[in-house]
């Protein structure tokens, strides 16, 4: 049994765009489209799994924007859905029978953690993509990514709900020797 301990040391974000495709593309494949859609909307909102698992159809569909009360911090965060509104609302339309985003086989309730990290795990090992994939990977490569585009560590702090920027960049991987080699090239 895996427990949430596990599923968030030592996962790291996905620091190659090549992978996160093989992901997309591994989900698609061998978990479906629940399980795409999953990722999908973790990796370009940073919410965090419990948050994501807990939506339901009428949170998201036709919507380009939405405002969600994070359970962990029970701060209200607003989450701009534009560039992926198409995938998502298609995907909704093949839903039926569910109030659930992401439902499972099992009753009417959402999926859990543990089969959001089982199906996450099946999709990176179809793609080596090495150990160290859970439910947090999804998260920390939205950080990851945030700050690779936009060097902006205040807003990504402020995004994740950090209390210090020190605490973002060791959250999203950011290495002492990656901080070292922004600075090499850095005069004023």
């Amino acid at each position: 049994m895996v427990n949430k301990k596990d599923e968030i040391k030592d996962v790291q974000p996905i620091r190659s765009l090549e992978k996160i495709e093989d992901m997309k593309w591994s989900l698609k494949k061998w978990c479906g489209e629940r399980d795409y859609i999953l990722f999908l909307l973790g990796i370009n909102t940073g919410l965090r799994v419990s948050d994501l698992l807990n939506l339901k159809i009428s949170d998201i569909k036709g919507k380009k924007k939405i405002t969600v009360k994070e359970g962990k911090t029970e701060k209200p965060r607003t989450i701009l859905l534009a560039n992926i509104y198409e995938e998502l609302n298609s995907y909704i339309k093949s839903l039926s029978g569910t109030e659930w985003l992401f439902p499972s086989r099992k009753g009417d309730k959402p999926i859990s953690r543990i089969q959001a990290y089982r199906q996450l795990n099946k999709a990176s090992e179809m793609v080596d993509i090495p150990d160290g994939i859970g439910t947090h990977t999804m998260r920390k490569t939205f950080g990851y990514w945030y700050y690779k585009q936009t060097k902006d560590i205040a807003t990504l702090q402020a995004i994740l709900n950090h209390s210090h920027p020190e605490i973002t960049l060791r959250y999203i991987g950011i290495t002492d020797e990656e901080i070292e080699n922004s600075l090499n090239n850095f005069v004023l």
